[in-house]
């Protein structure tokens, strides 16, 4: 009778632990949609103001059934992914070559720091003259708001990863190719997952806010569009899309791959260089 019981516990305790980090999950979620419908109901302000919980899902299920909702996260998402991916392609290379090089991080940091503070939203306008009204604008816009996260959160995780394995990597003969892959991209590793933890955040508004203004389709540009017929209804459904679309992706996606490559490929020493 013990053997069995024994068995059970740990499928107890992770029972136990999904619910309770469920409960977590939605609870402060619940609780805000619980206050907003007594507060709409007891101020007793018009749906065209600020609607009525039934109200946007009543929105969600018309975009639903008319195929918008599909269409417009679609465009989205494919917008989003690419924008991502040319975002990693380029940022990381330049990253790593500047925490592995003083005389480049010393050339370039100006720079970055100057970039910052413009990336995404402020190049909304001159990406449209660029680009014109469409994919590339907003692709552009998504691009420019991640390169500077990941450029730089690469460059520090270079710079934490320990001196001594770097020189014992170079005492090897290790080749330039070698280095990046086996040396300083795994080490790194950590801290750019963070930054692409956060590059996606900044990315995710850049592309909602180039939807707004230089598309006809995607989540942005829905929710513009219900602007102008003060459909505040579908505004807010497509603001709850918006922000549960990324709460999923950072909760689902983001932080268990940043918590299993700290867990996998972080370092407890920090560089001198």
């Amino acid at each position: 009778m013990t053997a069995p019981t024994v068995k059970r516990l740990p499928r107890r305790r992770g029972l136990q632990t999904t619910a309770a980090g469920a409960l977590w999950f939605f609870g402060p979620l619940a609780g805000l949609v619980a206050v907003w419908a007594v507060a709409v109901s007891a101020s007793g302000v018009p749906v065209r103001v600020f609607p009525q919980v039934a109200d946007v899902l009543g929105a969600l299920g018309d975009l639903w059934s008319s195929g918008d909702l599909f269409r417009h996260l679609g465009a989205s998402l494919r917008r989003m992914g690419i924008g991502m991916a040319l975002a990693l392609v380029t940022a990381l290379p330049f990253g790593i070559a500047l925490g592995a090089s003083r005389a480049l991080s010393e050339f370039f940091s100006p720079l970055l720091r100057f970039s910052v503070a413009l990336a995404g939203i402020a190049w909304i306008p001159i990406a449209t003259l660029w680009f014109g009204y469409g994919d590339r604008a907003v692709i552009f816009i998504v691009w420019n708001a991640m390169f500077f996260a990941l450029t730089y959160n690469a460059m520090l995780g270079v710079r934490q990863i320990p001196t001594q394995l770097l020189r014992a990597a170079r005492s090897m003969g290790t080749s330039r190719l070698r280095m990046f892959w086996e040396v300083l991209l795994p080490g790194a590793l950590p801290s750019i997952v963070t930054g692409l933890r956060v590059g996606l955040g900044y990315g995710w508004r850049g592309l909602v806010a180039a939807e707004i203004i230089a598309s006809d389709a995607g989540l942005g540009y829905a929710l513009f569009q219900a602007q102008k017929y003060f459909r505040t209804d579908v505004i807010i459904a497509s603001m709850v899309i918006i922000g549960v679309l990324w709460l999923l992706m950072d909760r689902l996606l983001l932080a268990p791959l940043e918590r299993r490559t700290v867990e996998r490929w972080g370092m407890t020493g920090a560089g001198d260089s």
